[in-house]
């Protein structure tokens, strides 16, 4: 059996929205938004997006095949199980060299397990 968590990708709208009510974080050409789904399932899922602002269909499609393989590399390491992932392209993403895009992904991913931490340690906790 492997350590690392199964990945599957986030298909519908409703999974979309869902992601976006949760915390998100924007490093340089990635903005990084994540759900606990709080399902007790161990699996980390992933949408990849990008608007018409980054450009036409061939310039979108590259941003998010960038997207998915540099989450590809980094989530299997830095996802939280139970966790749904979406990767939204911003404007330099198609240009943004290989390194600092998976610079900026790591930092983000980081910056959100981070955030979601403290989170899940009780609040109604009495502070004495």
């Amino acid at each position: 059996m492997s350590d690392t968590p199964a990945i599957e990708r986030l298909k519908v709208r409703p999974q979309f929205l869902a992601a976006a009510k949760g915390p998100s974080c924007a490093r340089g050409a990635v903005v990084v938004q994540a759900l606990d789904r709080a399902d007790g399932l161990a699996v980390i899922r992933a949408g990849f997006t990008a608007t018409k602002k980054i450009g036409g269909a061939v310039d979108r499609n590259r941003a998010k095949r960038r997207l998915r393989e540099a989450a590809r590399l980094h989530l299997p390491l830095l996802g939280r199980p139970g966790h749904d992932y979406v990767f939204i392209a911003r404007g330099g993403t198609t240009a943004r060299p290989w390194l600092r895009l998976l610079d900026d992904m790591k930092s983000a991913l980081i910056s959100l397990a981070a955030i979601q931490v403290p989170a899940a340690i009780s609040p109604t906790t009495p502070s004495g």
